[in-house]
Protein backbone atom coordinates (compact mmCIF):
# COMPACT_ATOMS: atom_id res chain seq x y z
CA UNK A 1 0.00 0.00 0.00
CA UNK A 2 1.24 3.46 -0.89
CA UNK A 3 2.07 5.82 1.92
CA UNK A 4 1.01 9.27 0.81
CA UNK A 5 1.76 12.64 2.23
CA UNK A 6 5.02 13.94 3.55
CA UNK A 7 7.28 12.88 6.38
CA UNK A 8 7.64 16.54 7.28
CA UNK A 9 4.63 17.45 9.41
CA UNK A 10 5.81 21.08 9.39
CA UNK A 11 4.72 21.59 5.77
CA UNK A 12 1.20 20.34 6.54
CA UNK A 13 1.20 17.77 3.74
CA UNK A 14 1.54 14.55 5.73
CA UNK A 15 -2.02 13.44 5.02
CA UNK A 16 -2.62 15.37 1.77
CA UNK A 17 -5.13 13.79 -0.60
CA UNK A 18 -5.73 15.18 -4.12
CA UNK A 19 -9.44 16.03 -3.87
CA UNK A 20 -9.43 17.10 -7.52
CA UNK A 21 -9.36 13.36 -8.32
CA UNK A 22 -12.88 13.10 -6.87
CA UNK A 23 -14.23 15.88 -9.12
CA UNK A 24 -13.34 14.84 -12.67
CA UNK A 25 -15.33 16.36 -15.54
CA UNK A 26 -16.94 13.78 -17.83
CA UNK A 27 -14.63 14.92 -20.67
CA UNK A 28 -11.44 15.30 -18.60
CA UNK A 29 -8.11 14.61 -20.32
CA UNK A 30 -4.83 13.24 -18.98
CA UNK A 31 -1.44 13.52 -20.63
CA UNK A 32 2.09 13.20 -19.42
CA UNK A 33 5.75 12.59 -20.05
CA UNK A 34 5.49 8.81 -19.55
CA UNK A 35 2.70 8.26 -22.04
CA UNK A 36 1.96 8.61 -25.73
CA UNK A 37 -1.16 10.54 -26.60
CA UNK A 38 -3.77 11.22 -23.96
CA UNK A 39 -6.58 9.53 -22.06
CA UNK A 40 -10.02 11.08 -22.38
CA UNK A 41 -12.97 10.66 -20.02
CA UNK A 42 -13.44 10.39 -16.27
CA UNK A 43 -13.38 6.59 -16.11
CA UNK A 44 -10.13 6.31 -18.07
CA UNK A 45 -8.37 9.13 -16.25
CA UNK A 46 -9.37 7.75 -12.86
CA UNK A 47 -8.28 4.23 -13.88
CA UNK A 48 -4.83 5.40 -14.98
CA UNK A 49 -4.21 7.71 -12.01
CA UNK A 50 -5.27 5.10 -9.46
CA UNK A 51 -3.05 2.52 -11.21
CA UNK A 52 -0.08 4.86 -11.01
CA UNK A 53 -0.57 5.47 -7.30
CA UNK A 54 -0.71 1.73 -6.56
CA UNK A 55 2.77 1.33 -8.04
CA UNK A 56 4.39 3.86 -5.70
CA UNK A 57 6.41 2.57 -2.75
CA UNK A 58 5.73 5.93 -1.08
CA UNK A 59 4.63 9.41 -2.11
CA UNK A 60 5.96 12.58 -0.46
CA UNK A 61 4.33 15.87 -1.39
CA UNK A 62 6.70 18.82 -1.39
CA UNK A 63 4.23 21.47 -2.53
CA UNK A 64 0.55 21.70 -3.40
CA UNK A 65 -1.37 24.85 -4.11
CA UNK A 66 -3.29 27.04 -6.52
CA UNK A 67 -1.81 27.95 -9.87
CA UNK A 68 -3.37 30.85 -11.74
CA UNK A 69 -7.13 31.33 -11.77
CA UNK A 70 -8.24 27.75 -12.48
CA UNK A 71 -5.20 25.63 -11.76
CA UNK A 72 -3.72 23.46 -9.06
CA UNK A 73 -0.08 22.42 -8.84
CA UNK A 74 1.45 19.42 -7.07
CA UNK A 75 5.14 18.66 -6.68
CA UNK A 76 6.02 15.30 -5.17
CA UNK A 77 8.62 12.59 -4.95
CA UNK A 78 7.79 8.89 -4.95
CA UNK A 79 9.49 5.52 -5.12
CA UNK A 80 8.95 2.89 -7.81
CA UNK A 81 10.54 -0.49 -7.12
CA UNK A 82 13.08 1.27 -4.92
CA UNK A 83 13.94 3.92 -7.52
CA UNK A 84 13.12 7.60 -6.90
CA UNK A 85 10.84 9.52 -9.24
CA UNK A 86 9.66 13.11 -9.05
CA UNK A 87 6.58 14.63 -10.62
CA UNK A 88 5.00 18.00 -11.14
CA UNK A 89 1.28 17.73 -11.86
CA UNK A 90 -0.71 20.63 -13.28
CA UNK A 91 -4.48 20.37 -12.87
CA UNK A 92 -6.80 22.75 -14.73
CA UNK A 93 -10.41 23.17 -13.62
CA UNK A 94 -13.36 24.18 -15.79
CA UNK A 95 -15.88 26.94 -14.95
CA UNK A 96 -17.88 24.46 -12.83
CA UNK A 97 -14.80 23.73 -10.70
CA UNK A 98 -14.35 20.21 -12.07
CA UNK A 99 -10.98 18.80 -13.08
CA UNK A 100 -10.78 19.34 -16.85
CA UNK A 101 -7.15 18.61 -17.74
CA UNK A 102 -4.29 16.89 -15.93
CA UNK A 103 -0.64 16.94 -17.02
CA UNK A 104 2.06 14.95 -15.24
CA UNK A 105 5.75 15.66 -15.84
CA UNK A 106 7.98 12.89 -14.44
CA UNK A 107 11.76 12.64 -14.05
CA UNK A 108 14.32 11.06 -14.22
CA UNK A 109 13.86 9.35 -17.56
CA UNK A 110 15.12 5.96 -16.35
CA UNK A 111 12.43 5.68 -13.64
CA UNK A 112 9.85 7.28 -15.94
CA UNK A 113 10.42 4.43 -18.42
CA UNK A 114 10.20 1.84 -15.63
CA UNK A 115 6.93 3.32 -14.37
CA UNK A 116 5.48 3.53 -17.89
CA UNK A 117 6.31 -0.16 -18.43
CA UNK A 118 4.77 -1.17 -15.09
CA UNK A 119 1.58 0.78 -15.85
CA UNK A 120 1.41 -0.67 -19.37
CA UNK A 121 1.64 -4.16 -17.90
CA UNK A 122 -0.90 -3.39 -15.15
CA UNK A 123 -3.40 -1.99 -17.66
CA UNK A 124 -2.64 -4.56 -20.38
CA UNK A 125 -6.25 -5.74 -20.68
CA UNK A 126 -7.69 -2.22 -20.91
CA UNK A 127 -7.95 0.29 -23.75
CA UNK A 128 -5.55 2.56 -21.82
CA UNK A 129 -2.51 0.28 -22.11
CA UNK A 130 -1.72 1.56 -25.61
CA UNK A 131 -0.50 4.84 -24.12
CA UNK A 132 2.30 3.16 -22.11
CA UNK A 133 5.29 0.89 -22.62
CA UNK A 134 4.95 -2.83 -21.87
CA UNK A 135 7.39 -5.58 -20.98
CA UNK A 136 6.47 -7.46 -24.15
CA UNK A 137 8.52 -6.67 -27.30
Amino acid sequence: MTQTGSDDAANGLYDYYPTWLDHLADDVTLEGSMMDGFVHGAEGVRTVLVAIRTLYDYQKFNFVGPYGDNGWLEDYTAGVHGEPISNVTLVTRNAAGQTQHVVGNYRPRSTLLLLSRLIGDKLADTPYAEHFLTSEP
